[in-house]
């Protein structure tokens, strides 16, 4: 179950502008990227897991000093053995995942039985310049994300809406081009349209902000199912139309200019490390997590190439949408009026219930970077300036571009960067140096990254910081041609 919520979260919003970066940078240099970003990705997922299991051991060596402590009290106070051993064994079966609390024997001091979240492994291992770095990393991945959402829902309605009006009667994906200048309705351009929808958006999801979402269980297997649905429909509808000869797509093999927005995307879509606490922690059964999230992301690897390969092909490059889900509203494509207006129209579901999760949590975020010791906000900063500063960046960026490549692939690129491949070889390292410390040199964690030697923290920290540069230097001689 773990790890069929690793592959939901991980195959999300990135899934679906990578078929248009997939046909800007070629489709070998694209498919080399994502194997190779693929690879990383897992290499710093172990990385996450080995520093969770030294953060447990940690807690758990820090429990054990303070029961010592308490004991040498206790014992002299008169109390007795057995009540500090009951409460002792009741404390440990609470904490423990429920699966394992029948199980018999100590636990090993590295077994992750406690949820420990990035930003509390940061504050465990790095200096208080790295823990404000990490949530300024954070903080603006989380915008990024904001805005590509807050740009991915009024895009799909405008396209949808706009062109089921007039002459345009379902022709999205026939290869029309259209400006955001265009008449939409009436006298209300396409421009008009989405930032119409966008206000809309904003007014009926904005609000959500300012209180706190929970139980959303039933949400999230909803939006499950229909990302499924839609996937699998768009990868057989691209298939049928190839196989009947129908293709239009003729994919360069590379084209370098397209490789700046191509990782961005790679690294959006591979993004599951600063959740992996939560996805980990539950599960019973530890041993061979490294080899099942293997697993899985040779089953993304695969999922990807799927779409990206039947989408190239499928479609003419200049007729691939930013949001893919929107070639499949032409009546050429599928003549189902009810397809075509679910595939349209899915990202405004799933996305419309992921926007309030993700504005809490960075809300939530803002509130932990600020905050100070036994110290409170008044009712004005925490219910008030704390959300507005979360819900209007986002809009306002959203409000200014809807070109949801360049988003993704900005977002990607740099807070992403940092998520995916700096914090983890930052934590891995200082964990292993502070169980070194604590434990002697000795000591042998259980969940050790198979990528143990130091070369691999190296690697990636030098390919994260050559990424900055690459990218940096590839938008500023852009604009400088532009």
């Amino acid at each position: 179950v773990g790890l069929v919520y690793m592959f939901n979260l991980i195959v999300g919003t990135g899934a679906l502008t990578m078929p248009k970066a997939f046909a800007t940078a070629g489709w070998l240099v694209s498919l080399v990227l994502l194997m190779f970003l693929g690879f990383m990705s897992y290499m710093t997922t172990t990385f996450v897991v080995e520093a969770m299991a030294a953060a447990n051991a940690q807690l758990r060596w820090k429990r054990m000093e303070k029961r010592k402590d308490d004991e040498d009290e206790d014992s002299s106070s008169g109390v007795s053995d057995s009540d500090v051993l009951l409460q002792d064994g009741y404390e440990r079966a609470e904490t423990r995942p429920i699966l394992s609390v029948q199980r018999r024997g100590s636990p090993n001091i590295f077994e992750i039985t406690e949820r420990v979240e990035m930003g509390q492994m940061a504050s465990m291992f790095f200096n208080k310049v790295g823990v404000n770095l990490f949530y300024f990393c954070i903080i603006i991945y989380l915008y990024g994300d904001l805005a590509i959402y807050a740009a991915a829902v009024p895009v799909s309605l405008m396209q949808v809406t706009c062109s089921a009006t007039g002459n345009h009667s379902c022709s999205v994906g026939d290869g029309t081009k259209y400006n955001d200048t265009d008449k939409c309705w009436g006298p209300i351009r396409r421009i008009d349209a989405y930032r119409l929808y966008l206000a809309a958006f904003t007014l009926l999801l904005g609000p959500f902000t300012f209180f706190n979402v929970q139980k959303t269980k039933y949400l999230q297997i909803m939006t499950s199912l229909m990302r499924w649905i839609a996937f699998i429909l768009m990868i057989i509808l691209a298939l049928i139309r190839i196989s009947r000869g129908q293709a239009e797509g003729h994919p360069s093999m590379a084209q370098l200019s397209g490789i700046r927005n191509l990782f961005g995307v790679c690294v959006y879509s591979f993004m599951c490390q600063h959740s992996l606490p939560s996805l980990i922690t539950p599960i019973s059964k530890k041993k061979h997590v490294n080899k099942l999230v293997l697993l899985d992301y040779v089953l993304i690897l695969a999922f990807y190439s799927l779409l990206s390969f039947t989408a190239i092909y499928c479609f003419r490059n200049d007729t691939l949408m930013d949001m893919y889900t929107l070639n499949f509203t032409n009546c050429e494509i599928i003549n189902v009026a009810f397809i075509r207006y679910f595939l349209g129209l899915f990202p405004v579901f799933t996305i419309s219930t992921n926007f309030p999760i993700i504005a809490v949590t960075l809300r939530n975020n803002w509130k932990t970077l600020f905050h100070r010791e036994g110290g409170t906000y008044p009712w004005v900063v925490d219910r008030i300036v704390f959300p507005a500063i979360t819900l209007i960046p986002p809009v306002l960026v959203a409000f200014c571009t809807h070109d949801l490549e360049s988003l993704v692939g900005i977002t990607g690129a740099y807070a992403g960067n940092g998520i995916q491949y700096l914090i983890p070889a930052f934590l891995v390292y200082c964990s292993r140096k502070d169980t070194q410390l604590v434990f002697g040199s000795g000591t042998v964690n259980k969940h050790l990254s198979p990528f143990r030697h130091t070369f691999w923290i190296v690697f990636v920290l030098i390919w994260g910081f050559s990424c900055f540069v690459f990218v940096t230097a590839n938008i500023v001689l852009s604009e400088s041609k532009l």
